[in-house]
C-alpha cells in the first residue's frame, strides 16, 4: 500500500463514500490524509450509515459535516441524507455549497433549510446531477444564469411554482432526466396548468401530482413514467421518439401521446381506465414493441383488446401481460383472426373476477403463440368462496391440466393471492 500513488488512494476513499469510513481510513497515515485532502472526490453523510448520527444534536451534526467537508479541496460529489433532522441552519449549508461550488458535479440534499435557495448557492459551471428534497425553489427569472452541464434533476417534496419549474428546464440546455416526486406545485391561475418544454429531455418520471392540465413538449423524450397522478389532461408533444411508456394508478380524462410512436418498445400500464380504440390509434404504428402490459385495466364503452390487432401491429412482441374484466359477449371477438404472435415467449394472464370465459380466452391465446416458453397465471381467490366460485375454479383447474398436456413445452407458473 505504501507504493500506491495518492491519486489512487483518493479514488479508493471516494469509493468508500460514507464520511465516517473516509475519516477513519484517512487516519491511517500522512499519505492517506493527503489523499483525503487533495484527491477525495465523493463524500456521503447518511443517517443510515452510522447510528451515532441519530444521537447528535443538529448543531453538533452541522459542525461535524463542516469540519469534514473543509478537510477536502476537490469534492465532486456531495450527498447529505439525514432523515432524522428537521432542518439545518442556513449559515453552515451556505458554507458547504460555497466551499464546493468550483468543483462539485453531483449534489444530493434532503434536509429542509429555510431561507436558503440551494440553486442560487450551487456552482453552475460544473454541476451535472442534482437531487433535492424537502426544500423550496423560488425566484427563477427568464434571464436566469444557465447550468451548462446539468443533465439530471430530481425533486422530491419540493415546493416550486409551475413557472419556475418551466424556467429551470429552460436554464438547463443539456437536461436529459427529470424526476418529480410529490412536488408542491404553486399555480398562479385558477386552472392548475403546468407546461414544460425541453429539446434535450430524454426521461421523465412523475409521481403523486394533481393538476388540471399537464402539457409536456419534448422532441427527444424516450422514457415517460406517470405514477399515482390525478390529471384532467395529459398531453405529450414530441416527434415520435418515445420508447418506454409506463402508467401506474393514474386518473386522467384526456390522455394524448400523439399518433406517431413508431419507436415504442415497452408499454406498461396498470390500474388505468382507457378507451381502447383511441389508445390503439396512438400505438398501432409501434411495430418495434417488445413488451405490452395492461394490468387491472378498465376498457371504456365495452371495448376489448383483440389478438388480431396485437399480432398484426406488434410483430416483435416478446412479452405480453394482460389482466382485465372479461365480458362474455366480447371474448369470442377478442380471439378471432388467424395471425400468429410468432415472437411471443412470455405470457402473463390474470383475472379480476374468475369466470368460465377465462379458460376460453386462455385457450385462444395459446393457439396463437406457437413459440411460447413460459405461461404465468395470476389470480385472486377469496378465503370464503361461494359455491359458484368453487365450481368455476374447479373447472379451470381441470381445463388447465388438459390444456398443458397439449403444450408440454411451455413452463407454467401460478401466482395466487
Amino acid at each position: 500500500m505504501e507504493y500506491l500513488p495518492v491519486e489512487v488512494i483518493g479514488n479508493i476513499l471516494s469509493w468508500l463514500g460514507a464520511a465516517r469510513d473516509v475519516v477513519i481510513a484517512s487516519a491511517t497515515c500522512k499519505k492517506w490524509r493527503e489523499a483525503c485532502r487533495n484527491h477525495l472526490h465523493a463524500l456521503t453523510f447518511n443517517s443510515d450509515d452510522w447510528p451515532v448520527y441519530h444521537d447528535l444534536t443538529t448543531r453538533r451534526l452541522e459542525i461535524l459535516i463542516t469540519q469534514t467537508i473543509f478537510q477536502t479541496t476537490g469534492l465532486q460529489s456531495l450527498s447529505i441524507f439525514m432523515d432524522d433532522v428537521d432542518e439545518f441552519s442556513a449559515a453552515p449549508v451556505i458554507a458547504w455549497l460555497m466551499y464546493t461550488r468550483e468543483t462539485l458535479r453531483q449534489l444530493s440534499y434532503n434536509v429542509r433549510t429555510p431561507n436558503v435557495n440551494i440553486l442560487e448557492k450551487c456552482g453552475r459551471q460544473k454541476l451535472e446531477k442534482l437531487f433535492l428534497a424537502h426544500n423550496s425553489i423560488t425566484g427563477i427569472e427568464p434571464s436566469y444564469q444557465k447550468f451548462p452541464c446539468l443533465t439530471s434533476i430530481s425533486l422530491s417534496y419540493v415546493s416550486i411554482s409551475a413557472l419556475d419549474l418551466s424556467l429551470l428546464l429552460t436554464a438547463c440546455p443539456k437536461i436529459e432526466s427529470l424526476v418529480l416526486v410529490n412536488p408542491d406545485i404553486a399555480i398562479s391561475d385558477a386552472q392548475a396548468t403546468m407546461e414544460l418544454s425541453s429539446l434535450s429531455l430524454k426521461s421523465i418520471f412523475v409521481e403523486s401530482i394533481s393538476l388540471d392540465k399537464f402539457i409536456l413538449e419534448a422532441d427527444n423524450v424516450e422514457n415517460l413514467h406517470l405514477k399515482d397522478c390525478t390529471l384532467e389532461l395529459f398531453e405529450l408533444a414530441g416527434k415520435g421518439t418515445l420508447k418506454n411508456l409506463e402508467i401506474d394508478d393514474v386518473s386522467v380524462i384526456h390522455f394524448d401521446i400523439g399518433e406517431v410512436n413508431e419507436n415504442l418498445e415497452v408499454i406498461d400500464i396498470s390500474n388505468f381506465t382507457i378507451t381502447w380504440s383511441k389508445f390503439r390509434q396512438m400505438i398501432s404504428r409501434s411495430s418495434r414493441l417488445r413488451k405490452l402490459q395492461l394490468w387491472c385495466v378498465v376498457f371504456e364503452d365495452d371495448e376489448i383488446l383483440d389478438l388480431e390487432t396485437l399480432a398484426t401491429c406488434f410483430p416483435q412482441l416478446n412479452q405480453l401481460s394482460l389482466s382485465f374484466d372479461l365480458k362474455d359477449n366480447l371474448v369470442h371477438y377478442a380471439v378471432q383472426g388467424l395471425s400468429q404472435l410468432e415472437n411471443l415467449a412470455v405470457l402473463e394472464l390474470g383475472w379480476i373476477t374468475i369466470c368460465d370465459v377465462f379458460s376460453y380466452w386462455l385457450g385462444g391465446l395459446l393457439e396463437r403463440c406457437p413459440n411460447l416458453k413460459k405461461l404465468v397465471i395470476h389470480g385472486s381467490v377469496s378465503q370464503s368462496k361461494s359455491d359458484e366460485e368453487c365450481r368455476v375454479l374447479a373447472n379451470f383447474t381441470s381445463y388447465i391440466v388438459r390444456l398443458m398436456r397439449k403444450y408440454m413445452h411451455v413452463e407454467v407458473q401460478f401466482e395466487y393471492d
